[in-house]
């Protein structure tokens, strides 16, 4: 099958692509469509934190849950929405520990393109959704997929940040070596659960400094 993924995700991925759940993920997606189904993100954009952020370039993994269900948020990359679109609450959170962390003055946009470009893998778990209907492609084969994302990252590559915010996240922690990776762990953004380990977390800052542990860039977080 002729997935359309940059090509070194595509090289270390490609034996995903043939496989039967995949391809199942690939005839329901046809399916909803064929049935008038309104499903996000765009079909352009589903592969867009593969297509920002190419696999020799992983340097920081941050896991999400689901994409965003409303009309115009969703485009790929997890947390983050296209310029112009209002801050999700769980989105609003993060920028106010980067603010506390880090001194990030508030941001003007929602678009988290930048992070990506500099090594920020911004991965969903599911990989789409049905409008207005969260978790409606939970099931469909895309945890199986992004398990083996992330098996992959961690098999491999070394040196790589794991940031795993709540429990979905944190469940993946098993899919980690984490003896050559590093896993910073905290509650979820979300306004249910920040106030209880994620303000605080200093997520941003401890990320730059394993960074630069290891001589690499730092992650400039204005996006």
């Amino acid at each position: 099958m002729d997935v359309k993924i940059e090509s070194s995700w595509k090289e270390v991925l490609h034996k995903e692509f043939t496989k039967a759940y995949f391809e199942q993920i690939v005839a329901f997606l046809k399916i909803e469509k064929t049935q008038g189904k309104i499903i996000y993100p765009p079909g352009s954009l589903i592969f867009n934190a593969f297509d920002k952020t190419p696999f020799n370039k992983v340097k920081v993994v941050i896991l999400g849950q689901d994409p965003y269900h409303g009309p115009g948020q969703a485009h790929g990359l997890c947390f983050s929405v296209p310029d112009g679109v209002p801050f999700p609450p769980s989105l609003n959170n993060i920028y106010k520990e980067l603010h506390t962390d880090v001194g990030m003055p508030f941001p003007k946009t929602g678009n988290l393109s930048r992070w990506a470009e500099q090594g920020v893998f911004l991965l969903n778990a599911s990989l789409t959704v049905r409008a207005g209907e969260p978790m409606s492609h939970a099931k469909i084969g895309w945890a199986e997929f992004t398990d083996a994302v992330i098996k992959t990252i961690s098999a491999e590559k070394k040196g790589v940040i794991f940031l795993l915010w709540g429990k979905f996240a944190q469940d993946k922690q098993v899919l980690i070596d984490e003896t050559k990776h590093y896993v910073l762990k905290a509650a979820h953004p979300s306004p249910l659960s920040a106030h209880n380990g994620f303000f605080g977390c200093k997520h941003f800052s401890k990320t730059n400094e394993i960074l630069k542990k290891q001589s690499l860039e730092a992650i400039d977080w204005n996006p």
